[in-house]
């Protein structure tokens, strides 16, 4: 089956931190751009963090650079978000998408509050 299944999502204190994973399947993960997404509440969805297939370039949003960190690991058909320092305007659904393939993962819900 032609998936991504995103985990790692939750409640975190601001200045926390969180990891999300982004499994795929039914794919040649390895060939594909990865990318992160979020959408808060009454807002459009945005692109937060991308990595291209090998992972040797990656790209962030001005609102998340320096704090978030994207990787691959190409063996276990995975992508991840290491997000630290978290801000109460990190809130969102967290997404990740095959890039060229137009392949959204279900989401997982990121709630930074004290």
């Amino acid at each position: 089956q032609v998936q991504l299944v995103e985990s790692g999502g939750g409640l975190v204190q601001p200045g926390g931190s969180l990891r999300l994973s982004c499994a795929a399947s039914g794919f040649t993960f390895s060939m594909y751009v990865m990318s992160w997404y979020r959408q808060a509440p009454g807002k459009e969805r945005e692109l937060v963090a991308r990595i291209t297939t090998a992972g040797g370039i990656t790209n962030y949003s001005d609102s998340v650079k320096g704090r978030f960190t994207i990787s691959r690991d190409n063996v276990k058909k995975t992508v991840y978000l290491q997000m630290n320092s978290l801000k109460p305007e990190d809130t969102a659904v967290y997404y990740c998408k095959a890039e060229g393939r137009g392949l959204w993962g279900q989401g997982t819900q990121v709630t930074v509050s004290a």
